[in-house]
């Protein structure tokens, strides 16, 4: 506030609530139970969210709470792991207690301002410094709802949570995707909506692929105008050849496995639930503002 105070802000999450009231269901029940020990369990999940690093050729990949950084190195197959998986909370200690760590990262894209991210986690994000190689990460902007970070988002699809997005070569600028559309949007200091069309529209190179109905996770190359797309156990590279409908994806849609190496042994990720994890730190009720 003006005065040096500070206002509670008070941010509610849109959550479904399936997951949770499995949790509470009595153990003398069986059905749902085990339905949820069972079925619930064994749910393979491979990659939620992913940014380009700083670092050249370096990604970060997240899944559900956890991320691994890859060397995706590209243009071959010599990618390997350069850090990780661990637990979001533990690699980023600024996200520890806040949504994204521990829920986990659904979407990001990186910022042409050096070493910046936006990150999102159903309804909230928050603009990032991720600190590359160091845990000196911090929060810049947020957690705060995606409507309050990017107010063209409100009355749109967009508002309620973000599937995955990529940074344009164009500075400033980032593709946004929701079920079958996206967004271009301008995130500089004069934030701005371009467009919002269907994927089909903007990208007709993924009509008649996986791609044209949504998209998981995808990352910016750093080669020029090309990015990474993924949805479920599989991916393709594009150049997505921004202000054209000139792109092309190159080398057709391919599985991950086992043309991504270093992820062999990582993906797919089976479900163990988000919550067993305990946090070593001394003062987890600490203020971050402080770090």
């Amino acid at each position: 506030g003006e005065n040096g105070t500070r206002a509670n802000l008070i941010i509610s999450i849109y959550r479904p609530q399936a997951p949770r009231e499995k949790r509470e269901v009595s153990i003398d029940s069986d059905g749902p139970t085990d339905w949820y020990a069972g079925d619930v369990a064994d749910f393979e999940s491979y990659i939620n969210a992913a940014f380009r690093s700083s670092h050249k050729n370096e990604a970060y990949l997240f899944m559900k709470n956890e991320y691994v950084l890859v060397n995706y190195a590209p243009g071959t197959t010599d990618d390997r792991v350069v850090n990780g998986p661990l637990l979001i909370c533990d690699g980023y200690p600024s996200l520890t207690d806040t949504a994204f760590g521990e829920h986990g990262i659904d979407c990001a894209f990186g910022s042409h301002y050096g070493d910046e991210a936006f990150i999102f986690s159903a309804n909230l994000c928050a603009h990032i410094n991720y600190a590359p190689g160091t845990t000196d990460d911090k929060i810049i902007k947020g957690p705060m709802t995606i409507a309050a970070m990017f107010p063209f988002f409100k009355r749109t699809v967009f508002e309620s949570g973000v599937d995955a997005a990529f940074e344009s070569t164009t500075s400033y600028e980032a593709y946004l995707f929701k079920g079958n559309q996206y967004a271009l949007i301008n995130y500089g200091s004069d934030s701005h909506l371009i467009a919002i069309r269907l994927i089909t529209q903007g990208f007709p190179s993924l009509k008649n692929t996986i791609f044209e109905s949504g998209i998981d996770a995808a990352f910016a190359s750093h080669r020029y105008n090309e990015a990474y797309l993924f949805k479920g156990d599989s991916y393709a590279l594009i150049n997505f050849a921004p202000a054209t409908t000139d792109d092309y994806i190159i080398g057709g849609v391919k599985k991950i496995l086992p043309n991504w190496p270093s992820l062999r042994s990582i993906l797919p990720r089976k479900n163990r639930g988000l919550d067993v994890h305990h946090h070593t730190k001394p003062d987890p009720d600490r203020d971050h503002d402080e770090l």
